[in-house]
């Protein structure tokens, strides 16, 4: 019937354990009519841990790593890239990692997350030391700089994030873009809460996104936190029929 497809820290991991722990048996109950993508900038690892060990519905499609990854998942938690989907941005980073890390050597306010992904550098951003030079350095090596919830600082291909590889995902599956429930809370989400599609800024979002989006069509503003304001938006969208 619709396709929720949703950040996970602060949005589909937010709101009180009360409300996720409802909001999730609601998916499950009507998965048959549900579709669950995870859009985030987290990585597969994370995400299979997630849903085998913490009790979080399984999606069918992973769109991680900030916009790099595009997976399926399948009901036993294993997630699978898909390499025809995945091969523009394989080309667009074009093996950027350790000259991104040497041209940003040095560069105050940065330390790099341990994880090792595979089109992108993450890193821990100190806002007060932060020197915004970073961002003209990585612009400056053809890639984009992303500043996310004023602590994460993202190096990503050219013209790659959340909301364009959400669209090819979509496009590649033949999903009704006018089904589809985009969810979202920081400034990583920016780029997919402006694709057109349906979408909802939860109640606990970034200033800063708020801001960017303030005159942005088919975006709701909710007023519950997280997975309460999911809930919100599918009603408000009528995403939902009750049978």
């Amino acid at each position: 019937e619709f396709v929720l497809a949703t950040d996970l820290d602060g949005t589909f991991l937010g709101g009180d354990a009360t409300a996720r722990q409802a909001f999730y048996q609601w998916i499950e109950t009507h998965r048959h009519r549900v579709g669950l993508i995870f859009v985030t900038g987290r990585d597969p690892d994370f995400i299979r841990d997630l849903c085998r060990d913490r009790g979080v519905p399984t999606p069918e499609y992973v769109v991680g790593d900030v916009g790099t990854t595009i997976a399926s998942m399948s009901k036993d938690h294993e997630i699978s890239p898909l390499p025809q989907l995945e091969a523009p941005i394989a080309e667009a980073w074009r093996e950027s990692g350790e000259r991104v890390q040497d041209a940003l050597s040095g560069i105050a306010g940065l330390t790099l997350q341990p994880t090792a992904f595979r089109y992108r550098l993450s890193f821990d951003l100190d806002a007060d030391a932060f020197d915004p030079r970073a961002i003209s350095i990585v612009e400056g090596l053809g890639l984009d700089a992303l500043v996310s919830d004023n602590r994460f600082f993202d190096v990503l291909p050219k013209g790659i994030s959340k909301g364009p590889t959400l669209r090819r995902l979509i496009k590649h599956l033949k999903i009704d873009e006018s089904r589809t429930l985009v969810a979202g809370d920081t400034m990583n989400d920016l780029s997919m809460l402006t694709e057109g599609l349906p979408a909802v800024a939860v109640g606990n979002s970034e200033d800063a996104l708020v801001e960017r989006i303030a005159e942005a069509e088919m975006v709701y503003h909710a007023e519950g936190s997280g997975v309460t304001g999911i809930a919100e938006a599918i009603s408000h969208f009528q995403m939902f029929t009750k049978a």
